[in-house]
This record gives structure tokens, sequence and C-alpha cells, in this order.
């Protein structure tokens, strides 16, 4: 072989192990491939759901008044305060005791009525409902403090992201519709 021709394959196997090198050196990533997670704080939101409860209470209502003015306790008082009233002396001191007694007797027999019907009452049972509330409380996101390299970050996750979280390209790598904050 001539010399030219063993110089340019020393040259050429020199430049070929070169750029392998270069190029190997090039695919080599020093970037970190995930983020070290140092807490985790779920996001919590309040749900009030409301709902009718309902239950059966006894009512007292007062029975309807047949006799509003109290005319039968009133006549039947008169007629037994005269009775008695007439039992009393005689001549004309048995008429004003007789009208004496029927007064007497129709004013007590109307307030014996009237007592009568204010307590007249029954019972029955109604269903009562109100509305109630209960509340509960959802996660709805995480608040993440990360590292990455050196840096530490915070993130709004819709998951618990685990011990750590993946990075691609230098970002993390974040469900879809959210995004690193203080990166």
């Amino acid at each position: 072989m001539n010399k030219s021709m063993m110089l340019g394959l020393g040259l050429g196997a020199l430049g070929v192990t070169a750029g392998g090198a270069v190029a190997t050196y090039s695919l080599v990533d020093f970037e970190p491939k995930y983020a070290e997670v140092l807490a985790v704080e779920p996001l919590k939101e309040t749900i009030r759901t409301p709902r009718e409860v309902c239950e059966e209470v006894a009512v007292s209502r007062h029975k309807p008044v047949k006799d509003q003015h109290q005319v039968a306790g009133t006549v039947i008082g008169a007629l037994a305060g005269g009775l008695l009233g007439n039992q009393i002396g005689d001549g004309s001191g048995k008429k004003i005791a007789t009208v004496a007694g029927a007064v007497a007797g129709g004013y007590a027999g109307n307030r014996v009525q009237e007592n009568m019907q204010a307590s007249d009452t029954y019972t029955t049972t109604e269903t009562k409902c109100k509305t109630v509330t209960d509340t509960s409380a959802k996660v709805v996101g995480y608040d993440v403090e990360y590292r990455l390299g050196e840096q530490v970050g915070h993130v709004r996750m819709d998951h618990e992201p685990g011990p750590r979280i993946p990075v691609q390209d230098g970002q993390l790598v974040l469900t879809a519709g959210q995004s690193a904050a203080g990166q």
C-alpha cells in the first residue's frame, strides 16, 4: 500500500473515531429525568347538598265552637240560679233572690261554657318538612412543592404525584390543563 493511502486511512479512522465520540457525547443527557416531590397539600372544596327531611308530629287544635255566644250555658246557669234564688226568703225578697240568682247563674253558666269550649281540643298528626344542608369535602387538586436540581418550585396538579414528577426537556410533565408555577 502506498503511503498516501495509509495516511488517508489513518486520518479517516481518526475522523470517524472523533466524530463518533462527539456524537456519543451529544447523546448523553445530563438533565434530570425526575423532580423530587418535597410536599403535597390537598386542595378541598366544600360541597353543600340540600335535602328535605320530613317527620310526623302531633298537633293539637281547638274544636270548632258551635255556640259562640255561650247561650246554652247562660240559659242553663240562669235557670239553675233562679231555682236556687227562689228557695231563699219569702214574699218580695223571694222575687229579688230569684232574679239575683238567675243573673248570677246566667253569668256563671256563660263562663263555665266558655272555659269548656276553650279546653275542647283534638289532636291530629301532620307531616312537617324542612330543608337541611349536608356538607362534605371533595379533593379538587394538589399544591405540590418540588425540587428540580438545586431549584425549589411549586405546581398545582389534578392528581397526587407520588415521590417524583417526570421531567422532559427541562419541564415538568403534568396532566393536560395544568401549568407549573414558580419553576
